[in-house]
């Protein structure tokens, strides 16, 4: 029995298929101009099974500083943000997901020396949800050490006792689900929708085809953001899971997500991978 050998689909590429850009008929007929790519040397990320404490935010902070790939993240006190966000008022509330409400606040050097001043997105941990340390410990692993425009940054965090915060970059735009689906809201043009959806496509290539794949378990409108050109970058890592590595096809793990958006197969198996095909399910919801 001759055996198939099925190709691997990139999402992105899926995606340029139907999206054809106007100067395509450039070099008909021509000799294509080739770009050359400088490489970098790569450097092993840290995952969870790395941490040497996972329990402690000390050991995790002390094992990220030993990281090559790992982003400057700065440490806040939770009486900074309590001053940044006017104590977690109601009126700099700008939603609330899974892992607890999102309030707006400002940054600058009067706050921490060396901060630059901007808007920030300041996500506070429900101590009555059910998201915890694990989720919050997900985001600064993945996010303290990914770097893409098509993610989200993350500027810091904060630990005291069980209050467990995370300080991102402010999105001016809100999540995609706002701009579609709130009240009143009015008619995206089809340019900017195919826009959004392409960097969301560049965004999960970008987890899907690293060194050391990641798997990011919860796509959708209301994690996908928008900065005020419409530019879309993933955020909420707390269900991310490194992918299979070597000659691993997939990874085995305990379903999570958000229903109506999961592959059928993955909710029967539990089984994730790198395929993008599991992805095509949420991507077109």
């Amino acid at each position: 029995m001759a055996v198939i050998k099925k190709k691997k689909t990139s999402l992105t590429s899926l995606f340029l298929g139907c999206y054809k850009a106007k100067n395509t008929s450039k070099y008909e007929g021509e000799e294509k101009p080739v770009m050359k790519i400088r490489t970098c040397p790569a450097f092993k990320r840290l995952s969870l099974t790395d941490i040497s404490d996972p329990s402690s935010p000390m050991s995790v902070m002390d094992d990220l500083s030993h990281s090559f790939t790992s982003q400057k993240l700065r440490l806040f006190t939770l009486s900074e943000l309590r001053m940044i966000t006017h104590n977690f008022s109601r009126s700099n509330m700008l939603g609330e997901g899974g892992f607890g409400p999102v309030y707006k606040g400002f940054i600058d050097d009067k706050v921490k020396p060396g901060l630059e001043a901007q808007p920030v997105a300041v996500k506070a941990l429900d101590l009555h949800g059910h998201q915890g340390h694990r989720e919050w410990l997900a985001e600064i692993l993945f996010l303290g050490q990914l770097s893409n425009k098509h993610l989200v940054k993350l500027i810091g965090f904060c630990y005291e006792e069980e209050q467990r915060v995370l300080v991102y970059e402010y999105m001016p735009r809100g999540s995609l689900e706002n701009q579609l689906f709130r009240r009143n809201s009015v008619a995206m043009a089809w340019g900017i929708r195919m826009k959004i959806a392409l960097g969301a496509a560049k965004g999960l290539a970008f987890l899907h085809e690293a060194e050391k794949p990641v798997i990011y378990r919860d796509f959708k409108t209301s994690n996908i953001l928008l900065d005020s050109n419409y530019n879309a970058k993933l955020s909420d890592f707390g269900l991310a899971k490194d992918g299979p590595e070597g000659e691993h096809t997939h990874v085995t793990t305990r379903v999570m997500g958000t229903q109506g958006y999961a592959a059928p197969e993955y909710i029967m198996t539990g089984n994730l991978s790198p395929d993008y095909m599991e992805l095509i399910i949420s991507f077109t919801i």
